[in-house]
């Protein structure tokens, strides 16, 4: 419908407004302008599910023109975005109408806007004070479902609101979709619901895991990997996708003939919005009724919204905010509605965690283990309360599946707490400037030529002594999880290192405080904690020591099974892959990296000098081998534990004689399931001898 140099004109017209927004200097005259970018970038979100901007950008387009149509009404036309929803259709499934219009929400960004919303809601409705629903704005693709004579009949998607793709077939595969629900002792014949289709972080991640292993590329996030599941012709690959579905709308309904619509008959269930949640529950739907939360007052609303946001992290599956709608079915039909959203019901979004911005240039950087990262380099940008420059890139097959180029517009996610990620760049708009990124050759830092094994897709510096891998290393061995060096830090470390005070991880335990004394911002108190905290980690267990030399495939859980597999650390000069692989949970590559590690003559002169440093090399054997109401038995955790922490529970576990597991294998014995269990569920349940336990039935374990 664009063709690229359209779509370039406009996409470059949409940064210009977006700048005259942020800076109030939007006029009259920009107006055709910004409805022909806002038609383009519904046609680009709704059609072809390819968004070249953010829905925060969009949203600040959206509400100008808005804006400006309320305090000018003459200029409003009858094909302004504010007059409908979207346009188009794709082509690929049959085009039904929705018994009632699919409109969009009005949005709020803070308190003041849903103070505003209140006064007006007041207004219409002569109230003082208002109860309202509140629930998650569920971050997914909106569908419509009707049943009939208490059948599920016919699922479509949103399309323009008035009219979209018949998907029933799709929907069928969704199995927290009913194929029949008795409407019917509710006095209902016909129905129309509204809700999301989601994935869930977890069969988001599992389903990309799959995708890597056949190495396809990866779905771009689970927004837009739910919409996309709905549009496949092939409904088993709809199956396999693990979709879920959230109904949390009544919008139309016809009663059975006769039906009593009398106080005390279930259909009161219907005169709120709340009701009708519980209702959906009720019949096998999964209706938003346990994250549901209905307040009387705006001030409760503004409390809760502030409050839902700081555990949005926590939630299974993407939340982009919450709405608010009048409980009260009646009084939404007293307040109605626009052509555009229904003034009974807001959306609060939260902080915006998508944006576009320009790649500029990509550096490449020297981890510990000689892995190279490239890191893009990007305008800087505020995504999810905090601003963006810089993002992890992975390596040079990362690259090449993006398509990546220098001087690329990209839009960028930060989901979560996460490290941000490029989701994709936007090829449509590239004018011939690009430039291709060219992976290096030879190290960064030490100049020697790097090598990648042939199942690996990082490519890696050999040189051991290369000084970015040494200062890599020596902050990995001060860390919280490994010698727990507190008053050391990064920033110490890299100037500790420049300075010729560090060159390798004895001299940690060697360091001139004389002359470290002299430095600007080494007082007394702080040189003080810095020789306290050192002299402490030579205490350290054996377990917390082998993690923190940073051999490769060796990670917190297989360092507590290999301390306990010695009395003494170079006892590890002995053993054989055999040996090690004979041990709980370690597996060929493991054991071979171990041998490999204690097979250099470096690696054991810096072992010798660390013991006569002082260090403990002496296995303090866990309770596991002592016997123990949990002695010999093997665990492994998955999910998220909702009573316990994780590190509290495997704190249990050895603490009671039990050992821990870092992956499914037949040598496991209990598997405790939390919420949102991933792919070690699904693969221990395919070896009988696993006991799968949840967290309650774990605790009972522990007590007994």
């Amino acid at each position: 419908m664009y063709p690229q140099q359209q779509t370039q004109k406009l996409q470059s017209l949409t940064s210009k407004l977006l700048e005259k927004v942020k800076n109030q200097h939007f006029q009259n005259q920009d107006l055709e302008d910004l409805r022909e970018v806002l038609r383009f970038h519904e046609y680009r979100y709704y059609i072809l599910n390819e968004p070249l901007i953010a829905d925060y950008e969009y949203d600040i387009l959206f509400k100008e023109l808005e804006k400006i149509e309320a305090a000018n009404p003459s200029l409003i036309t009858a094909a302004s975005p504010t007059q409908r929803v979207a346009k188009g259709l794709t082509k690929d499934f049959p085009t039904v109408a929705h018994l009632v219009p699919m409109l969009s929400l009005e949005n709020s960004y803070n308190a003041e806007d849903l103070i505003d919303w209140d006064r007006k809601a007041k207004e219409l409705t002569g109230l003082e004070t208002i109860e309202y629903c509140i629930e998650p704005k569920f971050d997914g693709a909106g569908i419509s479902l009707i049943y009939e004579n208490d059948l599920f009949v016919r699922g479509a998607t949103r399309g323009d609101g008035v009219e979209g793709d018949d998907i029933t077939t799709n929907i069928k595969q969704i199995r927290s979709v009913p194929l029949s629900a008795k409407f019917s002792s509710y006095g209902i014949q016909q129905i129309e619901i509204r809700g999301e289709v989601m994935l869930t972080k977890n069969n988001f991640k599992k389903y990309n895991d799959m995708l890597a292993e056949q190495n396809l590329p990866p779905l771009a996030n689970p927004r837009n990997a739910a919409a996309g599941s709905l549009r496949i012709k092939d409904p088993k690959e709809v199956s396999r996708r693990n979709l879920e579905a959230f109904l949390y709308h009544v919008s139309y309904y016809i009663n059975i003939e006769g039906w009593p619509m009398t106080d005390g008959s279930t259909s009161n269930a219907l005169l709120t919005h709340s009701g009708c949640l519980q209702m959906l529950w009720d019949l096998g739907f999964r209706s938003p009724q346990k994250e549901k939360k209905v307040v009387k007052g705006i001030q409760a609303v503004i409390d809760h919204c502030h409050e839902f946001e700081k555990q949005r992290d926590d939630l299974p599956y993407e939340v982009d905010g919450l709405v608010i709608k009048v409980n009260d079915i009646a009084l939404q039909d007293k307040m109605g509605m626009t052509t555009h959203h229904p003034r009974w019901a807001i959306a609060f979004k939260f902080k915006a965690r998508q944006a576009t911005t320009k790649l500029r240039a990509v550096e490449f950087q020297v981890g510990r283990t000689g892995a190279i990262t490239p890191v893009a380099k990007l305008d800087p940008v505020a995504i999810g309360g905090v601003t963006v420059s810089s993002i992890s890139v992975h390596n040079e097959e990362y690259i090449k599946e993006k398509d990546l180029k220098i001087g690329d517009t990209v839009i960028i996610e930060r989901a979560g707490d996460v490290i941000p990620q490029i989701v994709k760049s936007l090829a449509e708009l590239r004018d011939g400037k690009e430039k291709n990124i060219h992976f290096p050759k030879h190290c960064p830092i030490c100049k020697t030529p790097l090598a990648k094994e042939e199942e690996e897709a990082v490519w890696r510096c050999l040189n051991i002594k290369c000084p970015a891998q040494v200062v890599e290393r020596i902050i990995h061995f001060t860390s919280k999880d490994a010698m727990d060096i507190r008053s050391f830090g990064d920033a110490n470390v890299r100037k500790f290192y420049d300075m010729g005070f560090l060159q390798d991880i004895p001299d940690i335990y060697k360091l001139p405080f004389d002359k470290i004394g002299a430095l600007e911002g080494f007082g007394e108190k702080s040189m003080t904690n810095l020789k306290t905290a050192i002299e402490a980690s030579k205490k350290q267990p054996l377990h917390r020591l082998i993690y923190a030399l940073g051999i490769r495939f060796v990670g917190e859980t297989t360092a507590k099974v290999l301390s306990n597999a010695v009395d003494h650390l170079l006892d590890f000069k002995n053993k054989s892959l055999e040996d090690l692989q004979s041990l709980e949970d370690i597996g060929p590559k493991v054991a071979g990296s171990i041998v490999k590690f204690f097979s250099i003559t470096e690696n054991l002169n810096m072992l010798e000098e660390l013991e006569r440093l002082g260090l403990n090399f002496q296995s303090n054997k866990s309770s596991s081998t002592n016997g123990g109401n949990l002695s010999g038995q093997t665990f492994l955790f998955t999910g998220t534990l909702m009573e316990l922490k994780r590190s509290d529970a495997e704190a249990m576990v050895e603490k009671n004689g039990g050992k821990l597991l870092s992956g499914v294998s037949s040598k496991l014995n209990y598997l405790i399931v939390g919420e949102d269990a991933g792919s070690k569920l699904e693969k221990a349940k395919k070896i009988t001898s696993i006991k799968i336990l949840s967290e309650k039935e774990f605790l009972q374990l522990i007590n007994a």
